[in-house]
């Protein structure tokens, strides 16, 4: 035996000893009892089958405000950022050109109102003695004469409605209610009949209009839910939106007009939907969101966080079975209410789902539950063993912490 191995084995000799020295008992690992959770009674209840949308905010009625006439803006008599009613002077136009015209449309009509009185004072006279000294062929002519005596009067009458339409068009006037914005002229600019720029813009915001996008592929899911007899569908649609803010709008909404045509470019349909708004709290161009209640379905509401998703994209989660022991089930869902899964298959009246002490749980583990409820703010709390009872069961009061949020 060399020197080295000498060594080695007077080194290695105490380890081997003190190794097997250790007691059996204290190498095992220490004895676990069930895991504690938390669970919940779920129920089937009648659950709001909710839609939310994205929106643009679109002006009731806008109008583009354009001189018809033209000529020389003399004044703009109104307030600027102001509510005008309709007929609110804007603009006024030079009138003197088209008062000359009217002038001369008024003449024109006096003089053939003048020559058809007298065109029938001639054909009523030579009428009236066609028998005795005036041919048939005068009588024709003096019947011809007013004819177009009476053809000169209409044309000189329609010449003088002109003429009163243009003076009128002098005053530009508001052709709705509305907010009136900053004019894009000033007094002394030359404008024209009908010109591409407007001079101003007259919106009104009271009620507003909301329009909303949905994807044909979910309308038909819908579709597919009412025809199975899943969702039913409320007579009326119950509408809000929900501010650029976060802030609910205290408004509900009225659906104007659903559209039956799907866009070939966006593959969405189109909604239109009316909001009351007397304080001008929603103002066209703003981006919302638009929660659309279409009717109910028989469902089981649970936490969103008392469930997991696969990388299949299956939702799982876990009930306590009559051996006291972690069940893990697959659950089928038509989306969400709030922040809780709308569960339709996977679980039924009376299950205990957990909802705490989901850590390191795996299926047939044995478990020791704890009644709890679900706060207002989304926290699990300890049902109380002693004091005044609560009147909401554990699953009603996930509810309403979910509806609360």
């Amino acid at each position: 035996m060399t020197a080295l191995a000498l060594v080695l084995g007077l080194v290695c000799a105490p380890s081997a000893v003190l190794v097997s020295a250790v007691p059996a008992a204290a190498q095992a690992a220490p004895a676990q009892g069930p895991q504690k959770v938390g669970v919940i009674t779920v129920a089937e209840s009648d659950v709001p089958f909710v839609v939310t949308l994205p929106g643009r905010a679109v002006a009731y009625e806008q109008a583009d405000i354009r001189p018809r006439v033209e000529g020389v803006i003399t004044s703009i008599p109104y307030q600027r950022g102001a509510f005008v009613p309709k007929g609110t002077v804007l603009f006024t136009i030079e009138p003197d050109t088209y008062e000359a015209e009217f002038a001369a449309a008024e003449a024109s009509v006096a003089s053939a109102q003048a020559a058809v009185e007298t065109a029938q004072s001639t054909y009523d006279r030579y009428n009236r003695i066609r028998d005795v000294g005036v041919t048939q062929t005068t009588l024709e002519d003096s019947a011809s004469t007013l004819a177009s005596a009476k053809a000169t009067l209409k044309s000189a009458q329609a010449s003088l409605q002109t003429a009163q339409l243009n003076l009128d068009r002098t005053s530009i006037e508001s052709p709705i209610d509305g907010i009136v914005e900053v004019p894009e002229t000033s007094i002394g600019t030359l404008v024209t009949a009908n010109q591409t720029d407007a001079l101003t813009t007259v919106t009104r915001l009271d009620p507003i209009y909301v329009d909303v996008s949905e994807s044909s592929a979910q309308m038909q899911r819908t579709r597919d839910l009412v025809e199975a007899g899943i969702l039913k569908l409320n007579s009326d649609v119950q509408t809000t939106v929900t501010l650029e803010t976060g802030e609910p709008y205290p408004r509900d909404g009225k659906l104007i007009t659903p559209s039956s045509v799907v866009s070939d470019t966006t593959g969405t349909i189109d909604y239109r939907v009316q909001f009351d708004n007397p304080d001008a709290k929603i103002l066209p161009g703003q981006f919302l969101r638009v929660t659309m209640t279409l009717g109910t379905s028989k469902a089981i509401l649970i936490p969103q966080n008392a469930t997991s998703r696969a990388s299949d994209g299956t939702l799982t989660a876990y009930i306590v079975g009559d051996t006291s022991t972690a069940e893990q089930v697959t659950l089928t869902t038509h989306g969400s209410y709030q922040n809780q899964w709308i569960v339709t298959n996977g679980l039924k009246d009376g299950d205990k789902l957990v909802v705490d002490g989901l850590m390191k749980l795996q299926n047939g583990a044995e478990v020791s539950t704890v009644a709890v409820t679900i706060d207002k703010e989304g926290v699990v709390q300890e049902t109380p063993a002693t004091g005044t009872p609560t009147t909401e069961t554990p699953a009603e009061s996930a509810a309403s912490g979910a509806a609360s949020e």
